[in-house]
């Protein structure tokens, strides 16, 4: 394939609704934003948005850098991931089976984000997982479930199972393979993963200071739960909106392609 249809798709904003083109150019922006902070794992990760209205959603075209994501290549698939718009781009099939059990049974969910940061890997492969030990820590525990790692997600069985482990969690740490965060909006889920990652990284270092870690108090993480849970479903839900457009402006500056 060459170079230009990669890096220079149709526009197809006529094509789609006005709420679908701006899903399409916020998810663009994810995945932008993703590659800026270097979460990205060349093109091996996967970021998926609900189309509002319907059932289907938008994910990356596999082969695709995340820096060179726009608004127009993104591939729009139904739940059993048929393309519903011509595309010459596949999708990842591990990416379908991942994003697909999540948009199948939480329906409160419009994005859902997957990395495999050297540090959330590092983290997943401790059999405590997160350690209450940051006040980013606090925010993950708040809403934090475990998958077991079952090799590369291919087998189509396995997405009841991720659906069970899941459960009404927003933050989901996958055994030995990496993070995930889902949420009611893009802006939340992409901070949602901000605070993951940062969490983890903070962990990380942590441990590599050789020292004893200072546990945060059971009874300040049971407040913080209930703290975030009262932040979660209230108006400004995760904080999302509110640092959203700051991060629209910084990549703007940067890398304003997306949005083609």
């Amino acid at each position: 394939m060459s170079l230009a249809p990669v890096l220079s798709p149709q526009n197809v904003q006529d094509q789609v609704s006005a709420a679908e083109w701006q899903a399409r150019v916020d998810l663009a922006a994810c995945y932008r934003l993703v590659a800026l902070h270097g979460w990205d794992d060349l093109i091996f990760t996967h970021i998926s948005a609900k189309v509002p209205g319907t059932d289907d959603f938008l994910i990356n075209p596999y082969g695709l850098m995340f820096h060179e994501i726009t608004a127009s290549s993104l591939v729009k698939v139904d739940q059993a991931g048929n393309k519903l718009m011509d595309s010459p781009y596949e999708i990842n099939p591990a990416g379908y089976t991942i994003h697909s059990a999540i948009h199948e049974v939480r329906h409160d969910v419009a994005c859902v984000i997957h990395t495999h940061t050297p540090a959330g890997v590092a983290v997943s492969a401790q059999k405590q997982g997160v350690l209450p030990i940051s006040q980013q820590s606090l925010f993950v525990l708040s809403s934090l479930a475990y998958h077991a790692y079952e090799g590369v997600a291919l087998n189509h069985e396995e997405k009841a199972r991720l659906q069970a482990d899941l459960g009404e969690s927003n933050f989901l740490m996958l055994h030995n393979h990496g993070l995930l965060t889902c949420g009611g909006t893009i802006a939340d889920t992409f901070l949602m993963m901000f605070t993951f990652q940062r969490a983890c990284d903070i962990q990380v270092l942590a441990q590599n200071g050789g020292t004893e870690l200072i546990a945060i108090e059971p009874q300040i993480l049971a407040g913080a739960k209930a703290m975030v849970a009262a932040v979660t479903k209230s108006a400004q839900g995760m904080g999302g909106a509110l640092a959203w457009p700051a991060l629209l402006r910084k990549l703007d500056l940067q890398d304003p392609g997306y949005k083609s």
